[in-house]
C-alpha cells in the first residue's frame, strides 16, 4: 500500500504546480487542498506544519515534509522514494 500524501495549494502558486508536477511524475496519488483565500484552513495547514504557513506544504503518512523545495532536495538525494513507499 502507497503512502498517504497530501498537499495544500493556491491554485496560482508556481511551486504549488511544480510539487504536482513531480508527484504526477512519479504517478504519485495524492489529495490536493486547495486554499485559495481560505484563512481557517490555511491556520489548520500551519498548525500541521509546525508553524510554516508557505505554500505548498506537503505531508507523507501525516509527517510534515516542507514545500516544494525541500520535496525536490528529497527527490535530488534519493530519499523521496523510500518515504512514499512506507505506509502510516
Amino acid at each position: 500500500m502507497a503512502a498517504n500524501v497530501e498537499i495544500y495549494t493556491w491554485s496560482t502558486c508556481p511551486f504549488c504546480i511544480r510539487a504536482k508536477a513531480l508527484l504526477d511524475k512519479k504517478g504519485v496519488e495524492y489529495t490536493e487542498y486547495c486554499i485559495d483565500g481560505d484563512y481557517e484552513a490555511k491556520e489548520k495547514m500551519t498548525q500541521r506544519a509546525n508553524g510554516r504557513s508557505s505554500l505548498p506544504q506537503i505531508f507523507i503518512n501525516d509527517q510534515p515534509i516542507g514545500g516544494c523545495d525541500e520535496l525536490y532536495s528529497l527527490e535530488s538525494m534519493s530519499k523521496l522514494d523510500s518515504l512514499l513507499a512506507k505506509t502510516a
